[in-house]
């Protein structure tokens, strides 16, 4: 096999055997949370594989392993901190009651397998990258990347920050985060995610993947459509009565001046 089959079947194997291996801890401890905290480590995984696998290792590969290493940590590290002494998350809790009986192989196909397949997807960028081993070195679509990528880590970090300490205050039960990065956009960690994917495309369009573009797109669309924005807003102002009003004078995604209410 060449070196790019040989590094997306290495690290398919790799991010299959972990969620089985969470699949099997859920079951024993019937929370199925505990395959979120493996999504950023998981990446950490692949692009350490991607790595390793090369005989040389390329100034862009080290960039792309550095990248992802402090991304994925950070994020597994705060959903790890964060779920601590929840319970199965609301989420999981509602299908494993639609489901019944049949959760335990529902759950092994419809969340551990096809988060695997997403992640491994989503992560084309740097695999195929460092696969192709282009040893050039780092130039100005490098640059931009990483400029796009601290963007995204930034807003990612200081808005589970604030959102960490808004939540750690009994007195705000029930009410609205709208201060500091909250007040620009209703969710600065989803779009500061969406720019770290951007970053490492443009790090991948350098490195000759410009073709992995499918990867940051699913990305996107997820976090805007699917599980990110729509998913938690769909019943967040049953929960949160100044939402409404939240919704009506900031943005959902992209940051901007906050709208004054009639």
């Amino acid at each position: 096999m060449g070196p790019v089959a040989t590094t997306l079947l290495s690290s398919l194997g790799a991010i299959v055997a972990c969620v089985i291996a969470l699949w099997v801890v859920s079951l024993a401890r019937r929370d199925s949370s505990v395959v979120d905290p493996f999504w950023g480590f998981g990446f950490v995984i692949v692009v350490w594989i991607a790595w390793f696998l090369q005989p040389v290792a390329t100034p862009r590969s080290t960039l792309f392993a550095v990248l992802t290493t402090c991304w994925g940590l950070r994020l597994s590290g705060y959903l790890v901190w964060r779920n601590r002494g929840h319970g199965e998350d609301r989420r999981y809790a509602s299908m494993r009651t639609y489901h019944g009986d049949r959760y335990w192989w529902v759950s092994l196909v419809t969340v551990f397998l096809l988060q695997a397949i997403i992640l491994w997807f989503v992560a084309f960028p740097q695999q195929l990258t460092i696969a192709f081993g282009q040893a050039d070195p780092l130039g100005w679509m490098d640059a931009a990347g990483v400029v796009v990528w601290l963007g995204g880590f930034f807003f990612e970090s200081l808005g589970d920050l604030q959102l960490a300490r808004f939540r750690a205050d009994p007195d705000n039960a029930g009410r609205v985060l709208d201060t500091g990065l909250w007040a620009y956009t209703r969710h600065p960690n989803y779009f500061g995610d969406t720019c770290v994917w951007w970053g490492f495309y443009l790090i991948a369009v350098a490195g000759g993947a410009a073709w992995t573009i499918a990867s940051p797109i699913l990305m996107t669309v997820l976090l805007m459509r699917v599980s990110g924005v729509t998913l938690l807003e769909r019943d967040i102002a049953d929960r949160r009565p100044e939402y409404a009003a939240y919704k009506l004078r900031t943005n959902a995604f992209f940051p901007g001046p906050r709208r004054r209410l009639k």
